[in-house]
């Protein structure tokens, strides 16, 4: 009798060790005999799946999974039972689960054989992937982007040097016509390679490889610049109308960033509205207080600068507009968007001190304000260039030329020597220092950053200053990432000459660092 309450007390002390293991595991486990009826289940598997625990017992395991697993399951416990022949026992496969709401997951199937009473049982550890899945997918996203991003990189690097020879030798021409005719012609010429080198800057911008130079802005001036453009893009049935605050305070951002962010924001509305609607870009200037700073998740009390999109579309849910800011979220279908776009407006706010929110609802329509700080200097106008101004003169210092791309040096030899400069050509970073070397003198070094050979502008410019300390560098480049190639160059490097370029901005960065 002691032996037989022994045995039963132990067997009594493996069920609840048993349970208590059910009970603990943070994987879902299910029980079923040979016919596919549920008989035990744990709590993270009714988790899991959405179920009560007591909603698993005795129903047939196939209603946890979808098609074609569905119908197909009885058919392995079947074949099971009359060959002996095992379809993943002791191997484990990826599948996929069915929830309660309808919605599939994947994951991860360890299924186990134990005989009881004569009987077969099978016991399947399910362990969630969705987690797994979804990082896998924001990895495979984020590879995708920086493809993209290296592949614009080098697209643009290459048309801007297209770009610079093409203003650069209409500049040289229109001072050679005679009718107004042609100089009608030729200004046409130069306002549409303006719009080429536009469009270049946004797409570095879109890219995230623009090297980000803040400055003192007004937003409405970027609002009008870029309203022909976004006509052309929202299409025929989008209405889009401004409602600009005049006396709008000054911003200090990067310009590019700001028109990345207006472009996304009206595409995204666009989006939104399927059959048409309205977008409105608004801007007003706006002043936090103390008492507001709840309102706008600890925005600091001061003076800021509100940039508004509103649509009139679809909107979002509570749990949409939640999760909106975040990183690779998207309710796009696949392939229409990466999810990264309203991110980089968020970080973009908060890097400049300000921040974004959303306000929307089902059939509501969405609102998106940037709130940017007021800057307390005037901004500084947006660049205009004007033919008709002259450029500075030169007064016969020696510039030594370095430019791989054949055409662009040669059209920068000759739009220096105009400006009355004498020059001295190198296609590479090796042939300037062996130039220099050789006996060669001269008071400027103006080189490209991009170069073939192993040896950037910026490691040019790095030997050049150790070898003479006293010739100032000036930098250009139309590849814009290599402009921000560590924290150090950041903080030490000279203004950089983007491409394409003016005349008369070639003769004002070159006489700004004769000076310095």
């Amino acid at each position: 009798m002691s032996d037989e309450n022994e045995l039963n007390s132990s067997l009594v002390g493996q069920a609840r060790k048993l349970q208590s293991i059910l009970q603990s595991a943070l994987d879902g486990i299910i029980t079923i005999d040979d016919h596919g009826t549920i008989t035990t289940v744990n709590p993270a598997a009714a988790r899991l799946f959405g179920y009560e625990e007591a909603e698993f017992l005795g129903r047939n395991v196939h209603f946890l999974m979808p098609e074609p697993y569905h119908s197909e399951h009885d058919g392995y416990l079947h074949n099971y039972r009359t060959t002996g022949r095992r379809r993943i026992i002791g191997i484990g496969r990826e599948v996929t689960g069915l929830r309660r709401d309808g919605s599939t997951f994947p994951m991860h199937l360890a299924v186990s054989k134990f005989e009881m009473d004569g009987r077969i049982f099978f016991t399947g550890i399910i362990h969630d992937l969705s987690a797994r899945k979804a990082t896998e997918m924001e990895l495979r996203q984020a590879q995708k982007m920086e493809a993209m991003g290296q592949l614009t990189g080098g697209i643009a690097h290459d048309f801007n040097n297209l770009l610079t020879v093409i203003i650069g030798n209409l500049e040289m021409l229109e001072g050679k016509l005679t009718t107004p005719l042609q100089r009608e012609l030729a200004t046409e010429a130069l306002d549409a390679a303006d719009l080429g080198a536009r469009l270049t800057t946004r797409l570095l911008a879109f890219a995230r490889r623009s090297h980000l130079e803040p400055e003192s802005i007004n937003l409405n001036s970027f609002v009008l610049g870029l309203t022909d453009m976004l006509h052309r893009t929202l299409g025929e049935t989008v209405y889009l109308s401004n409602a600009l605050t005049p006396n709008l305070w000054p911003v200090r951002v990067d310009s590019s960033q700001v028109e990345s962010a207006i472009v996304n924001l009206t595409v995204n509305a666009r989006d939104a509205m399927p059959d048409g609607g309205r977008v409105v870009i608004e801007t007003s200037n706006a002043v936090i207080d103390e008492t507001m700073d709840g309102q706008f998740d600890g925005l600091q009390p001061g003076d800021y600068v509100r940039l508004t999109v509103s649509d009139s579309g679809e909107g979002m849910s509570d749990a949409v507009r939640e999760r909106a800011f975040e990183p690779f979220f998207t309710t796009k279908e696949q392939g229409r968007g990466t999810g990264l776009g309203l991110s980089m407006i968020y970080g973009f706010a908060k890097q400049s001190g300000g921040l974004a929110t959303i306000e929307s609802g089902p059939e509501k329509g969405t609102v998106v304000s940037i709130f940017l700080p007021r800057h307390l200097v005037e901004p500084v106008g947006l660049a205009t260039d004007d033919p008709d101004e002259p450029a500075l003169p030169g007064a016969g210092q020696t510039i030594l030329a370095v430019e791989d791309d054949e055409r662009v040096r040669k059209l920068t030899v000759t739009r220096l020597t105009q400006l009355g400069y004498n020059v001295i050509a190198a296609g590479s970073g090796a042939e300037a220092i062996d130039l220099l070397a050789a006996g060669s003198t001269a008071d400027l070094l103006f080189s490209d950053v991009v170069m073939p050979g192993g040896m950037s502008g910026f490691d040019l410019r790095s030997k050049v200053q150790a070898l003479y300390p006293n010739m100032p560098v000036l930098l250009t480049s139309g590849y814009a990432e290599e402009m921000a190639r560590s924290d150090h160059d950041r903080e030490n490097q000279p203004k950089i000459l983007r491409k394409p370029y003016r005349m008369a901005d070639l003769a004002d960065a070159i006489d700004a660092a004769l000076k310095s």
